[in-house]
């Protein structure tokens, strides 16, 4: 993350090998999930303000499972950002980055990775001060390749490659020496929320809590 002395347990990037990118639709949901995470060995949690619920969840995992560094996604305007500190978010991620968002996030105060794609975006994030970031959509943008090619001309640079990981390719993204972690919505599949199965998302979380190297 951007600013990891923000947090009392370091940079996110390294907290965690998978960052679980999460979809609420329903808040109720929200306090399970975490719980199972945390029990799977992941506590951390990247929310999606994709949803109306999304401030809401946050705001209700905040309160009740503060074992769990809790974070808002897919911030793309700078009134969400403000919108999700409000509602107790304890960082941010973006999809892309602008100097207006760059800006609205670093004014919250937060940890955050601001969404990079491309080498021009890259140095740009970095000429703002900030070496931790999101790469998005990652294997839409060329997966473990482009960040593998972009270590050594760029090695101030750290990624969360986030889109389109599974399971099975999350492996080679975290062998790479500028990936931290990987953001991973595999770990809580549609239908194990909607039916409530917390056991298989803690047993997902366990899976990719092994897949650090």
């Amino acid at each position: 993350m951007s600013r990891p002395s923000d947090t009392s347990a370091g940079s996110l990037i390294d907290r965690v090998p998978v960052l679980p990118v999460v979809v609420l639709d329903r808040v109720e949901d929200a306090v399970p999930v975490a719980r199972a995470l945390v029990a799977g060995g992941l506590p951390a949690i990247e929310l999606t303000l994709r949803t109306p619920v999304a401030l809401d969840a946050i705001r209700a995992i905040a309160d009740e499972v503060p074992e769990i560094l809790v974070g808002a996604g897919t911030v793309v305007t700078p009134g969400q950002a403000k919108q999700a500190l409000d509602a107790g978010a304890q960082f941010l991620v973006s999809p892309g980055s602008t100097p207006a968002l760059l800006a609205a996030m670093a004014e919250t105060g937060l940890p955050f990775l601001p969404g990079t794609a491309t080498v021009s975006e890259v140095l740009a994030v970095l000429e703002s001060g900030f070496t931790e970031m999101k790469f998005f959509p990652a294997e839409a943008s060329g997966g473990a390749a482009f960040l593998k090619a972009v270590a050594a001309p760029v090695p101030a640079a750290r990624f969360c490659p986030t889109g389109g990981i599974t399971a099975a390719s999350a492996a080679a993204y975290l062998a790479l020496p500028n990936v931290g972690c990987v953001g991973g919505s595999w770990l809580t599949p549609a239908d194990a929320v909607s039916g409530g199965d917390w056991e298989r998302i803690e047993a997902l979380a366990r899976e990719a809590t092994a897949l650090r190297p």
